[in-house]
């Protein structure tokens, strides 16, 4: 679409409302929803929290003493149990992972395979002595044993902490330092652009600096020929093999129930103001949060393929492409690799392949798809999309346009959501069926959200 023609476009309408088709069949078309969280918001959320499964409920919905939030005080959960347990008897054999590499490998689990293989590595977790409340630090690239990592850690009670794969072996040691971690989970290498990233020997590099970690443990990621080569060097005692270790580990693991205050994850921000600081994330308040805003936001069926191109090492990475959409029951699309390659087509032919229904990435993305040009979107067949999200920054209005009439075809709402790491979940954001969009606004908060602008004496 020519500039003139997008122009012509934001001042002819400012507004889009939800295509009456998608109206009659989203999940929330209850547009009084705002006034009814607000008149009993605590009621609101513990709604939300009731559809969780809990080893105990909770006390007290929430203790609030501002800045501090506890929420379901004296409730016990488990968030991998949440993820996966519950589902068995009703999904156990849907697809909860569609996983794509860059060189074109497919992976495909059910939720009855990812909870045996979370299950198992849980064990091995249990074998290398990490119990509830040890911090595991996961530097992977993004494929499906970082996701099985990430609920391993979360089913025996530990902390993870995941660091992003383009990070270096400095940042890498400082977060390892910073939350004294016990355990490191790394791959011999990650996929990008076509070449490798030497994640073992960074992870090498880190590892020399961090006193408190006592075991490393490597997913392979080519051939077995890696562990014949004289660069990669596995350290006896220390280093295991993940194929190794899962090969005669137990495919069944109780989850163990933590407070609801108990801390899931820790996620530290880039540092490029000053030294990176940990945010932490606790189960119970967390997981509800990331449950409600996915099931809404995205308006989740259980027949979508849910796409969100974050990678885990961003919270987005965490909350919807883990433990939200999981949690919710979706089949989940990961994609490890960049978005140009072979070709600048790439995302279009996943979309394409594997008949995604909801994709959600960066305005950074979808600018860059815009230099790309909207004829390499037009050689895919893309009409299983049905929704669209914005995540990471503000978009501008005219990618925003873009989005809507290449990527959606006229007929996708566009959810442009604003939350941050520090947050865990999506704030402010439109209800997809009954919302009006407006290009670069998010519009309104999510119901049970109070926001509002505050000057630093609070007023």
């Amino acid at each position: 679409m020519a500039a003139d023609e997008i122009d012509a476009l934001l001042k002819e309408t400012r507004k889009f409302e939800p295509p009456a088709e998608f109206r009659k069949q989203a999940n929330i078309q209850d547009e009084n929803i705002w006034q009814k969280a607000e008149s009993d918001r605590e009621g609101f959320w513990a709604g939300w929290a009731e559809q969780l499964d809990w080893e105990r409920k909770w006390d007290r919905v929430l203790e609030w003493n501002p800045p501090y939030a506890k929420w379901f005080v004296g409730g016990k959960i488990n968030a991998s149990h949440n993820c996966l347990d519950r589902h068995l008897a009703t999904r156990g054999d849907k697809l909860a992972l569609i996983w794509e590499g860059e060189p074109g490998e497919i992976r495909k689990f059910t939720y009855r395979e990812l909870h045996a293989e979370v299950s198992k590595f849980a064990n091995v977790l249990k074998s290398l002595s990490v119990t509830t409340g040890d911090r595991v630090v996961i530097y992977m690239p993004l494929i499906v044993e970082a996701v099985v990592a990430m609920l391993a850690c979360a089913r025996v009670g530990a902390v993870h902490s995941v660091v992003f794969g383009g990070f270096s072996a400095e940042a890498l040691r400082d977060r390892i330092n910073d939350a004294t971690a016990k355990v490191l989970i790394t791959a011999t290498s990650g996929y990008r652009r076509g070449t490798l990233v030497p994640l073992k020997k960074t992870s090498d590099t880190a590892v020399a600096e961090c006193p408190t970690i006592e075991h490393v443990v490597v997913v392979m990621r080519r051939s077995a020929v890696d562990e014949a080569d004289d660069t990669l060097t596995m350290k006896g005692g220390r280093d295991h093999w993940y194929h190794d270790l899962m090969r005669t580990a137990e495919a069944t693991c109780a989850p163990t129930f933590v407070d609801s205050e108990q801390m899931l994850y820790t996620l530290y921000t880039s540092g490029t103001t000053g030294k990176p600081k940990g945010i932490i994330h606790t189960t119970g308040g967390y997981l509800t949060e990331c449950f409600a805003t996915c099931k809404w936001v995205f308006d989740l069926k259980d027949d979508d393929v849910y796409w969100s191109t974050a990678d885990i090492g961003w919270v987005t990475g965490h909350s919807y492409v883990v433990y939200g959409p999981l949690a919710c029951g979706a089949t989940v699309m990961l994609y490890e690799g960049a978005p140009d390659f072979p070709k600048k087509d790439r995302f279009w032919d996943i979309i394409e392949r594997h008949k995604v229904t909801v994709f959600y990435t960066a305005p950074t993305a979808i600018r860059a798809f815009m230099k790309w040009g909207e004829e390499l979107p037009k050689a895919h067949d893309m009409s299983s999309l049905r929704l669209l999200g914005s995540v990471g920054e503000p978009i501008n209005p005219e990618a925003w346009m873009w989005y809507q009439k290449n990527i959606g075809g006229d007929r996708c709402p566009v959810v442009d959501t604003w939350w941050q790491t520090e947050t865990g979940s999506i704030l402010i954001t439109p209800l997809p069926g009954i919302v009006a969009t407006k290009p670069g606004s998010a519009t309104k908060a999510f119901p049970g959200i109070d926001a509002k602008i505050l000057d630093i004496k609070g007023n």
